[in-house]
Order: structure tokens, then sequence, then C-alpha cells
């Protein structure tokens, strides 16, 4: 069942019933921004977690030892 708008558009219940579906979709996101912020603060402080224990390793601690003794002995 149609009926004419005020401006001469046909008016249909089935239209409202998408626009306010399409509506609940795209603006149903609030606070989306805050959890987007918290899953990447959680994520930089793991992988900073890794990288320390990485660096503090024996193995990259010798070698940035080694790295250095052969820089500041000069050419051999």
């Amino acid at each position: 069942m149609n009926v004419d708008d005020t401006d001469g558009r046909s008016w249909c219940p089935c239209r409202v019933k998408w626009s306010v579906r399409a509506r609940m979709v795209v603006g149903g996101d609030s606070g989306m921004s805050t959890v987007e912020y918290a899953i990447g603060s959680i994520a930089a402080a793991a992988f900073a977690a890794v990288l320390y224990a990485v660096v503090t390793g024996d193995s990259v601690l010798s070698g940035l030892e080694s790295l250095i003794r052969q820089a500041l002995s000069g050419p051999s």
C-alpha cells in the first residue's frame, strides 16, 4: 500500500523498516573506538614484553658486545 507523501514520492512501510535497520547498523558502533584503543594498547604492551625478553637474552647481549668490541678495536 503506497501513499503519496507531501513531496510527491510514494511512501511504503517497508522503506521505513529498512531505513531504521540501516541506521541501527551504521550508527550502532558507539564505544567502538575505545575498544580498538584498548586492544591496540594490549597488543603494544605484549609486543614490548616480547621485545624486552628477546633483547635482554644472553645471545643478544653477547652479540651486541662483540659488535661493539669490533667497532671500537678499529680496522684489523
